[in-house]
């Protein structure tokens, strides 16, 4: 693993942009595309329930239930194309990892709104390991009380970023819409639920 630390005060993050072998991550997406059961998650904002913009599926061992923005997700059981992914991840950054939100963006139209993977379940300091396959996509981290502190990153197919230490309780993060052309891509942020806590 070839993790380079990006400089960011308040947050531990690092990116590893060719983490998977082109090959690799080429047949995980063509799996992943057609073995997961996509669906729309209904989301609360503002007191109002909507349809979020992209396509998801909470994956995950008994007992990982997952609450998100007023709304509870059973996990889907894991489908075999990510026993080995979860197996690295798990052995390179010894994190006992039991779920995944997997996330599918269409097009330039869907994204993610600013958020922070700060629910209780997740305990204090998460390790969020975000693995993403497809069109390169924009992601944004701005601090929570000093908005002008921002970075952003380019996550191309085949990538691995690592969020650790407090940055979920010090930033926000965003996948913004893009007016470009660009194809398909699939996200995957494998997480620790501390089971018990939901």
């Amino acid at each position: 693993m070839s993790m380079m630390s990006l400089p960011l005060a308040d947050a531990k993050i690092a990116l590893d942009a060719r983490w998977l072998a082109e090959a690799d991550a080429d047949r995980l997406l063509r799996g992943l595309r057609g073995g997961i059961p996509w669906e729309v998650h209904r989301i609360r904002l503002f007191g109002r329930e909507h349809a979020s913009p992209r396509l998801s599926c909470w994956i995950g061992d008994p007992g990982t239930g997952y609450r998100y923005s007023g709304s509870y997700f059973e996990p889907h059981p894991w489908p075999p194309e990510l026993a080995g992914l979860r197996e690295r991840l798990s052995t390179e950054l010894g994190i006992g990892f039991n779920s995944v939100l997997a996330n599918l963006y269409r097009d330039g139209r869907d994204c993610m709104g600013w958020h922070s993977d700060d629910e209780a379940e997740l305990g204090p300091e998460p390790v969020i390991a975000s693995v993403s396959l497809g069109a390169t996509r924009r992601f944004v981290l701005k601090h929570r009380a000093e908005p002008q502190r921002k970075l952003e990153i380019a996550l191309p197919h085949g990538s691995l970023l690592v969020m650790s230490g407090a940055t979920q309780r010090s930033y926000r993060h965003a996948l913004p819409r893009t007016t470009k052309p660009v194809g398909e891509r699939i996200n995957l942020t494998f997480r620790r639920i501390v089971v018990g806590r939901v």
